[in-house]
């Protein structure tokens, strides 16, 4: 990659933009593009001119934007953002750079068009919200109301009753929503007390499509994520099965030049797409780094230059985990209590606490509402189990007014 330039389509995703730049070292040059009018973005830029090029894309119009980034001239352009996506596409296609075709994004990011393109591929119940008797008329209840466009399970709820339902909408945009069968896990697959779903990530580029790893959960708070661990605790059989349906579902989409991370439930009936994202899934490039050495954030960058990654087998020398401290509640943080004893417990190497008191929290925001993640490894799945209960047991996020 030396001597080459990557232009980085900046905003919130998942991979920060120290993350790029050490991923790209001193093999290729990255320069960050953005819209600084955007809050994320607004906050990074600062940061990111102490150690890489930034060019603001604020105020101009889609032409503007274009011309700035041709005047960068660079080999490749990437996005780590599931809200960049289009954006970066269409960059791609004008400056004639690998990436993936503006109708592979059109299926990655609208989550109605993609389960229609999908669902003789994975079978799962669903319609737009447009019509509300229509749409309980195809999912039947309980049901999943999720935004069509978005990322970390933000605004997705669960919908029980049709009451439920048209008051969950009242006050939204109903041609914006979709609503799903709420698809039921088989706690069997992946074993008592461990996420039933899993995520694979895939490396498309023209020589073929790559599976990289499968990797475990924790179980869920209603539909946001808890944590990751890798390896998972899926047998080779139902790995196996989850990886033919990850293939299948990225061909059906027309993958052929980019990252995709896909989300699988793991039902009685057999595994079953959630959804394909075109881009890494958030928190996965840090702990499969940390577990196996392999940096997905440097291939992407790679295959953003059109180049072919080597990927490793991945090999697991132990468990290496990754679990996320969740709120449990709304309102305004008063205080968190237990970090320090987090920190003390076997196999924890660092514990990030994002929560500070007076931050408002908010449990629709999905992985955003995290209070802090704790990374650490265990020797096997059992030794980590054990201490992950401690670990709730430890933290106690204290919200004003509590009576705690």
């Amino acid at each position: 990659m030396g001597g080459r330039r990557v232009a980085v389509v900046y905003d919130l995703g998942s991979a920060t933009p120290l993350e790029i730049r050490t991923a790209a070292g001193r093999a290729c040059e990255v320069e960050f593009v953005g819209d600084s009018t955007r809050p994320h973005v607004a906050a990074a830029a600062d940061g990111i001119r102490r150690f890489a090029g930034f060019t603001d894309l604020a105020g101009l119009d889609a032409e503007g934007r274009l011309k700035a980034v041709e005047a960068l001239a660079p080999d490749g352009v990437v996005t780590f953002s599931e809200y960049r996506l289009g954006e970066t596409a269409e960059y791609a296609a004008a400056l004639g750079l690998p990436g993936h075709s503006a109708e592979a994004v059109a299926l990655l990011t609208d989550k109605l068009a993609q389960r229609r393109t999908l669902a003789a591929v994975s079978p799962v119940r669903f319609a737009g919200a447009g019509d509300v008797d229509a749409a309980l008329a195809a999912t039947g209840l309980p049901a999943v109301l999720k935004p069509r466009r978005g990322a970390g399970s933000a605004g997705t709820v669960r919908v029980d009753t049709a009451e439920e339902l048209r008051g969950a909408l009242s006050e939204l945009p109903v041609d914006d929503y979709l609503l799903e069968q709420l698809l039921t896990g088989d706690p069997a697959t992946a074993g008592p007390g461990w996420g039933d779903y899993v995520s694979v990530e895939s490396v498309h580029t023209p020589a073929g499509s790559r599976q990289v790893c499968v990797t475990g959960k924790f179980p869920l708070d209603g539909f946001r994520e808890t944590g990751m661990l890798l390896p998972s605790t899926l047998s080779e059989v139902d790995t196996e099965a989850v990886l033919a349906l990850d293939a299948t579902a990225t061909a059906a989409l027309g993958l052929r030049h980019g990252l995709t991370h896909t989300e699988i439930k793991l039902t009685p009936d057999g595994p079953r797409i959630i959804e394909v994202n075109g881009r890494l899934g958030g928190y996965v490039p840090g702990i499969l780094k940390q577990a196996t050495g392999i940096d997905l954030v440097r291939v992407a960058l790679q295959v953003a230059l059109g180049l072919e990654p080597r990927l490793p087998e991945p090999r697991w020398a132990c468990v290496t985990y990754q679990l996320f401290l969740t709120p449990g509640d709304d309102g305004v943080l008063a205080r968190v209590d237990g970090a320090d004893e987090l920190a003390s417990l076997p196999g924890v190497q660092r514990v990030d606490l994002r929560a500070r008191a007076g931050d408002h929290v908010d449990r629709r925001a999905g992985t955003q509402a995290l209070l802090g993640v704790v990374h650490g490894i265990a020797p096997d799945h059992d030794t980590l189990a054990r201490t992950a209960r401690r670990m709730t047991e430890v933290f106690r996020p204290i919200f004003e007014g509590s009576s705690r």
